[in-house]
């Protein structure tokens, strides 16, 4: 019975030891993968890695990973030609392959949220206008346009949807004065706005927009997805 205890105290002993050693590599891998990995063109302040599954060392050596969390801070990207910041996006990557020197490659597939603020969606919508949440799931946006003379300030509500899986559109559901001879005119020159969202890797686009408090969420998904720094 002392041998059998003995055998079951050292098998246990060295899970925990196999166990300690495959964590240690994960994290050694998270922190490289982190300078690797990319989203397309963008560029980002800090990127996070968290790879799942267990035994990682196993996945290692089929040089695949089943599933990988991935946090970017402070993305620089480019919406109609001008910079766009995002505050955050996170990214589940599935069917992670990586290249003949281990770095990350592809993804099968990706699904995602990318965070704008409201003051980083009125910089890149290249209008002297404020953005902000309206209530309700819509955007407020508030402008001044000279009138007949006079310079107007003006804020409506609006709706912010999506074109052709890649296009952030903003339109005012009302705008104050319709029906007056220019004026909706060039209130909508300040507060409507499109902006396609460049630089996404290859097989990725946007799949839903949401106006939340903390500001405009984006949705992404992806098949097939480039993911290496090159």
């Amino acid at each position: 019975m002392r041998a059998l205890r003995m055998v079951l105290i050292l098998a246990v002993v060295l899970g925990g030891l196999l166990v300690g050693a495959d964590r240690i590599a994960a994290g050694y891998a998270e922190s490289q993968a982190a300078e690797g990995v990319r989203l397309g063109a963008v560029q980002a302040e800090s990127t996070d890695i968290d790879i799942k599954g267990f035994p990682f060392l196993t996945q290692l050596a089929d040089r695949r990973f089943d599933e990988v969390e991935v946090r970017l801070t402070g993305v620089q990207a480019k919406a109609g030609g001008r910079p766009v910041r995002i505050g955050e996006l996170t990214a589940t990557l599935h069917d992670v392959t990586l290249d003949e020197d281990y770095a990350i490659d592809r993804a099968g597939s990706a699904d995602g949220v990318a965070l704008i603020s409201y003051a980083d969606l009125a910089a890149a919508s290249g209008r002297e206008a404020q953005v902000g949440y309206g209530g309700n799931g819509k955007v407020k946006v508030t402008g001044g346009v000279r009138f007949l003379g006079r310079t107007l300030t003006r804020s409506v509500l609006s709706t912010v949807t999506l074109v052709d899986g890649h296009t952030i559109r903003v339109r005012a559901d009302e705008v104050p004065g319709e029906g007056i001879p220019l004026l909706e005119d060039k209130v909508r020159s300040v507060t409507d706005f499109d902006r396609r969202i460049e630089g996404l890797p290859e097989g990725m686009r946007l799949t839903k927009v949401e106006a939340r408090a903390d500001g405009l969420a984006v949705t992404v998904t992806g098949r097939d997805v480039a993911l290496s720094a090159g």
